[in-house]
């Protein structure tokens, strides 16, 4: 092209893991407010049996779901599901718009993706690793929704720009960024709990991300931090973000039996 070169980067490996959608729902609420009491009260009821149902999956680790009330303008309800297959979260998906409750639900955002470990920060295992070092690597991989009280979820990509251009950087380079990046992560460790999903292929942003914390403050303390961070800084492009409380079977009622 002209006699340009272009220096082509190497594509870091990935470990992925289970599927995971968000699916996020806005209240029809004129709609709802108009059942009767008894009518309201038979649809909680089956809903509360879905999430139960769901949670039951966490038993013979063969997925994990969480649900919570979105604050704002964005949606109203979310649903975060990992799950071994597509067919595992298609199933979720179909069962939620076949309930009753499902009439009310109007879509409002959705994000697909899987879950992913970079080899930026982590070594290859070697093949004298322990047993526990398996388990808590497929632990990540696999993971148990934290039943923190409160979630933090947002889209993100790198820059693919003119000047700079996260992918064009040497593997190394990309390296030391992401160590020292996530450094910062690893502060918060008792406070935050991040799960990273890849999206590449799969939706229109290239990761999400979800924060689990019992303190919400927490959210905006690692990220405020980390925008001071090179990555963040020069390399990073953020979607939307939603913020929400945790929902168990029953609490749900706490926000639509009276609407």
């Amino acid at each position: 092209m002209n006699g340009v070169k272009f220096k082509v980067a190497n594509a870091p490996q990935t470990l992925d893991g289970w599927f995971c959608l968000h699916s996020l729902y806005r209240v029809d609420w004129p709609l709802w407010q108009a059942l009767a009491d008894s009518e309201r009260d038979a649809l909680l009821a089956e809903a509360d049996a879905l999430m139960a149902g769901e949670q039951a999956k966490e038993a013979d680790h063969s997925g994990s779901s969480g649900h919570y009330w979105l604050l704002g303008h964005k949606a109203d309800l979310m649903g975060v599901h990992f799950r071994p297959s597509l067919e595992g979260l298609a199933a979720i998906e179909n069962a939620w718009a076949r309930s009753g409750l499902g009439r009310f639900l109007a879509p409002a955002y959705s994000f697909l993706s899987v879950v992913e470990l970079s080899t930026h920060t982590s070594a290859p295992r070697s093949e004298e690793a322990s047993r526990e070092a398996e388990a808590a690597l497929r632990g990540r991989l696999e993971p148990e929704l934290p039943r923190t009280g409160y979630i933090c979820f947002y889209p993100m990509s790198k820059l693919r720009g003119e000047q700079r251009n996260w992918y064009m950087l040497d593997a190394m380079e990309r390296r030391d960024l992401m160590r020292s990046h996530g450094m910062i992560g690893r502060g918060y460790a008792d406070r935050v709990r991040q799960i990273i999903t890849g999206s590449m292929g799969l939706d229109d942003w290239e990761w999400g991300v979800d924060l689990f914390s019992d303190d919400p403050l927490q959210f905006k303390k690692i990220i405020y931090e980390m925008r001071f961070d090179e990555v963040s800084a020069i390399y990073a492009l953020f979607g939307s973000f939603f913020v929400g409380m945790r929902l168990d079977p029953g609490n749900l009622r706490r926000y639509l039996a009276k609407g």
